[in-house]
């Protein structure tokens, strides 16, 4: 079964875009985008076995530490404001491969 008839099974209705037309489909657009500037513009991907890798892992990232302004500075997967009181230590914990860092307070 392909992915229209799928889409048509489950009662999604496809709406048609004009190709290259960005204000007709802005959420795709941003998500394009996003992925472009903080994955693929900066790695040099080295086949296609590569790039799947990051991109299977780029979700991951984005959904539990990449911030948005629309959750008010927040993830998608909401997360614990860590205090001093959690710890002084401050560790790094580094994602999409060493791509991109997020930061906890551990206890010493």
């Amino acid at each position: 079964m392909g992915v229209r008839a799928t889409l048509t099974h489950l009662g999604i209705r496809e709406v048609p875009s004009a190709t290259r037309c960005p204000w007709q489909n802005p959420y795709v657009e941003r998500v394009i985008g996003s992925i472009r500037r903080e994955l693929l513009d900066p790695v040099v991907v080295l086949n296609e076995t590569h790039a799947r890798h990051l991109l299977r892992e780029y979700p991951r990232y984005s959904n539990a530490s990449r911030t948005h302004l629309a959750l008010g500075k927040d993830a998608p997967e909401m997360r614990e404001v860590r205090g001093p009181e959690h710890g002084v230590k401050v560790i790094e914990l580094r994602e999409v491969f060493g791509l991109h860092h997020r930061y906890e307070r551990r206890a010493a």
